[in-house]
Order: structure tokens, then C-alpha cells, then sequence
């Protein structure tokens, strides 16, 4: 980043103006020699500086806010290497403190995505270590969003750190396992005082920025509209109680049509490379969800095409679940037990698509029966209060 394109000053200084720099920061000292774990946790030192400082508004930040960073952060790298005179390789780096100027423009960060989402890391890890060295969270942050001791989520990060600590920077990464992350962090939704829906959302534009050599990636574009059509219906997702509210009962008119219309152009953008992938189809049916006035209007013919298709590139269990429940929308709810009967009756949340298709087709009392079992099984709370709503309102039904 140059001073020219550095944050105008004026705007408020916050949060959202740091975490964008925090990859890039982290990159630069790597490349002038710091480990990923000492550079992590000095950028960390850099942000908190960053806010005594200028978070009260008493001084004003610098235009090149990057470069402010670099130099503070490096500052309390060197003072980790000169506090550990027997690591004499890292000695060396002190006598090779750049000169104060311009922040380098290489931008590093698709090399921390990679590194964040290492294969050696655990699912829980890479998205612990990605919220606080891409996103640039703190670790009480990122604890309060897991809802665990600050404590217990600092030694899951440091864990991590020393993973990673001896890959190589410039090693290629897996592009793949980074989206599986981000759509982690995104399923974690919001909790203590950072949205990690919104968070998600931010990284994957950034990820998405990032093009390679053969332009726009059409999956992460995808993952990216995925995204963006499931946070636009968040508004009519809960009601005021925290309770579920059903697709189908969802107040569309609370749902961000702003949102919406610019997932569904970068989903049409993406389609058009002739470069399928999960996340794309994923997408591709939420946008038919999202294009509907309401549930009895969806196309769910090609809502159950778009599914086949999805099945027959994962073969996943879940996609067959809910094709399932998609078959009997499209074609009668005996033709979806039809479809439910080919699904494991082992998977979470079969019991609920079997309530339902049941429901559709009459039975009331095995619908009530079959979300009353699926209740037992929910593992949230949200969940088990709406299914065991639903098995107490088909057995008022059937009296």
C-alpha cells in the first residue's frame, strides 16, 4: 500500500480500518526475515499501539498506516530477537533493520491464507489461527466468538503457531482448503462483539480480490455469493425470542435485496467460466431460494437439477438429504420419502426432513413422532426449541 492509497484520515479510525491491513503487515516481516509466530504475535503488539494511540481520537493516524505498523511491529520484533541473545541467527536480523521509509507493496496475503489454512492444521486451529492473523481479531475476540476460556483459545493459537512456524512462506498453497476455512468462520455467525458472518464475508472479498494467474477464481466467486445470499436473509432468519423462523415462513421482504442482486451477479459471472465447483452450485440454488416472491414460488424443478448435479460432482450424504426434501417440493412428498429412503437414517437432521415430508403428505402423527425424535437429537438450541414447536403443534393437530 502506497501513502497514497493508505485510509484517509478523516475516516473514522476503528476495527475495520486495521484488520484489512494485518495480512500484509505480517507478510512484510516475514520476508525480511521474522519467523510466522514472532511476526503474528508483534503485528498483534503493532494493533493494540495502533489503538492506544489513535482510538480516542486525541492524534490523528498516519495516511501510510501500513508502513506505521511495519515500523512499530518490527520494532517489537527486534526487541524479541535482542531479548534472546543465544538465537544467534535471529541476531543477525538486527543489524539488518531496513531503513524507515515506504512500506513494501508486495502484497502477501494469499501467502498467509495459505499458511492460516495449513492440511497439518485441525479444522478448530485454522480458523482460530486465520481469525487472528488474517482477520487481525485478538484472542479474547476470537475465544468469545468460540465461547471458550480466553486461555484455552490462546494455547489452541499457539499450538497452531508452532505448526506452521517452519513451512516455508513462498510454499504453495491450497487454495481449497482456504475456502473450506472462511466457510467455517462463516458458519460460526455472530457471537461477543465481532460478527463472524460479516468477517467471513470481508476475508472472502479480499480472497476473491486476490486473482491468479488465470484470472478470478469462479469457486471462491462462488463461495463469495454463497455467502452473501445467506447473510442477505439473516434479518428474517430469527424472531425476536432467538427462536428458528422456516425458509418458507421467512418475512421476505426483510431480506438485503442489496446483498442479493450482488451475489447473483457475481454468481452469474463466475457460471459463466465453465468452471463448476461446489460452492457455485451451492450457490446457485440459494439464488433460486433468493429469486423467489415466496416458498410455494420457487422453481424447484431446477432447484432439484441444480442439486443432481451437485450430488454427482460431491456425492455427499448431505446434498442427498436435502435433494430429498427438494424432490418432494418438486414432485410430491412421496416422491421425496421415495428419495429420503436412499439417505442413511444415521444423518443429522434426516429425522427432520422425514417430519416434514410427512407433515406434506398428511401424516400427522408420524410427523409429529419424527420431530419430537429429531428434537432429542438437535445439538443447538435454537434448533431443538423450533423442532420440539413443531412436534407440539402437529399433535394439537391430530387431537
Amino acid at each position: 500500500m502506497t501513502p497514497a492509497d493508505a485510509p484517509d484520515v478523516r475516516a473514522p479510525f476503528d476495527g475495520a480500518t486495521l484488520r484489512p491491513l494485518v495480512p500484509a503487515v505480517i507478510g512484510v516481516l516475514v520476508r525480511r526475515g521474522a519467523d510466522f509466530a514472532t511476526a503474528e504475535d508483534a503485528v498483534q503488539e503493532a494493533l493494540v499501539e495502533a489503538w492506544r494511540t489513535f482510538g480516542d481520537g486525541s492524534s490523528e493516524p498516519p495516511r501510510d498506516l501500513k508502513g506505521w505498523l511495519v515500523t512499530v511491529a518490527w520494532r517489537r520484533f527486534l526487541d524479541v530477537v535482542r531479548s534472546e541473545a543465544a538465537r544467534q541467527r535471529r541476531e543477525v536480523a538486527v543489524d539488518l533493520e531496513p531503513e524507515r521509509g515506504p512500506a513494501e507493496t508486495a502484497d502477501d496475503t494469499l501467502r498467509v491464507f495459505f499458511l492460516c489454512a495449513h492440511p497439518a492444521l485441525t479444522p478448530a486451529s485454522a480458523v482460530a489461527l486465520t481469525l487472528r492473523a488474517v482477520a487481525g481479531l485478538t484472542t479474547r475476540q476470537v475465544a468469545e466468538a468460540y465461547l471458550v476460556p480466553e486461555a484455552t483459545m490462546a494455547q489452541r493459537i499457539s499450538r497452531a503457531k508452532r505448526t506452521v512456524s517452519g513451512e516455508s512462506f513462498d510454499r504453495p498453497g491450497d487454495l481449497a482448503t482456504v475456502r473450506r476455512v472462511l466457510y467455517l468462520v462463516f458458519n460460526e455467525g455472530y457471537s461477543g462483539d465481532v460478527d463472524l458472518a460479516a468477517e467471513a464475508i470481508r476475508l472472502t472479498r479480499q480472497l476473491a480480490a486476490l486473482a491468479g494467474p488465470d484470472g478470478p477464481d469462479p469457486e471462491t466467486d462462488g463461495l463469495l455469493t454463497l455467502m452473501l445470499l445467506h447473510h442477505a436473509r439473516r434479518p428474517a432468519r430469527l424472531r425476536d425470542d432467538g427462536t428458528i423462523v422456516p425458509l418458507a415462513d421467512q418475512d421476505r421482504s426483510r431480506w438485503d435485496t442489496g446483498l442479493i442482486e450482488e451475489g447473483v451477479a457475481v454468481l452469474q459471472a463466475a457460471l459463466a467460466q465453465q468452471r463448476r465447483g461446489e460452492y457455485q452450485l451451492q450457490a446457485a440454488i440459494a439464488a433460486l431460494h433468493a429469486d423467489a416472491p415466496s416458498a410455494a414460488e420457487t422453481d424447484w424443478v431446477q432447484v432439484v437439477q441444480w442439486y443432481d448435479e451437485l450430488l454427482a460432482l460431491t456425492g455427499s450424504p448431505v446434498v442427498r438429504l436435502n435433494r430429498a426434501v427438494a424432490v418432494g417440493e418438486a414432485d410430491g412428498a412421496r416422491a421425496g420419502l421415495a428419495a429420503l429412503a436412499e439417505v442413511d437414517p444415521a444423518l443429522p437432521r434426516h429425522r427432520a426432513a422425514s417430519a416434514y415430508l410427512h407433515e406434506k403428505d398428511g401424516d400427522l402423527v408420524a410427523a409429529a413422532r419424527l420431530y419430537a425424535e429429531a428434537a432429542a437429537l438437535a445439538t443447538n438450541l435454537a434448533e431443538r426449541t423450533h423442532l420440539t414447536r413443531e412436534a407440539a403443534r402437529l399433535n394439537r393437530a391430530a387431537r
